[in-house]
């Protein structure tokens, strides 16, 4: 072999030499595509409405999900649900024709000082029912609930007080406390207080009010009755021509309010 050929087969085996990037599968070009990450600002704002409207959706399903028991419930009692709130408007659109009343007798009597003599009278009264400082008997019902278990809770006594209030309770007693504006239950099953006065089962509510309005309250669908009766507590309730509620309250005098006529 020549001197001039040695370079030549020295340059070829060179290029023989000379390392050939290995060939990529598939696989590999796809996982290279893919990380690391190229996020652009076109899907940042894409993913953003996504997660917003996700979250939208959740809250959605969420509300319907705290619905579920009127929604599950039957014909029956939506009517009836339906038929207490229109006993509820009634009832104050009937307050607002008396007070009109009462402004139209004062306006029109020819004794004036007498007439608001009589009003002052029947609204002390009125107020004296609520303030608790005075006996009251008329329609309503008796509401009995044993707790054989002592799983009844303050605040379900309390749900039920509310629930008898929004349904036009007029005066209640409660195992012979009588209930007022500030009325509170505190402690735990077995050991109730009310007004820091302890009760014991059974717990006793005697309301004045219309029954036909007080009674379906407690038992629309996942209402007191069927809240106290999941604690295995048994709930009674007793429509009545004639309730008495005699517990009283000492009149308080304030110590710092004074009549604006003074």
């Amino acid at each position: 072999m020549s001197n001039e050929e040695l370079p030549r087969d020295q340059e070829r085996t060179g290029e023989q030499q000379v390392d050939v990037p290995e060939q990529q599968t598939g696989r590999q070009r796809l996982i290279a595509g893919l990380w690391p990450p190229r996020v652009t600002r076109a899907q940042l704002i894409v993913a953003l409405l996504l997660f917003v409207l996700g979250l939208g959706l959740a809250i959605q399903v969420r509300s319907n999900s705290d619905n579920s028991a009127l929604r599950g419930a039957r014909q029956e009692d939506l009517v009836r649900i339906l038929d207490e709130l229109d006993d509820r408007t009634q009832r104050l659109e009937d307050e607002k024709q008396r007070l009109d009343g009462q402004r139209t007798e004062l306006e029109n009597s020819s004794d004036q000082a007498e007439e608001a003599r009589k009003q002052t009278v029947e609204k002390e009264r009125q107020l004296g029912v609520l303030a608790g400082t005075v006996a009251a008997h008329g329609p309503g019902i008796t509401l009995t609930i044993n707790d054989p278990g002592d799983a009844v809770q303050a605040d379900m006594l309390l749900d039920a007080l509310q629930e008898l209030r929004a349904a036009g309770a007029e005066a209640i007693e409660v195992n012979g406390v009588r209930v007022v504006a500030n009325t509170y239950f505190s402690g735990d099953g077995g050991a109730i207080k009310v007004d820091d006065r302890p009760i014991s089962a059974p717990y006793v509510f005697k309301v004045i009010g219309k029954p036909q309005d007080l009674e379906p309250a407690l038992n629309i669908p996942g209402g007191v009755v069927q809240t106290l009766e999941k604690e295995q507590a048994t709930v009674h309730v007793a429509q009545a021509d004639d309730i008495v509620v005699d517990a009283l309250r000492p009149a308080e005098q304030p110590d710092y309010a004074r009549s604006s006529s003074q």
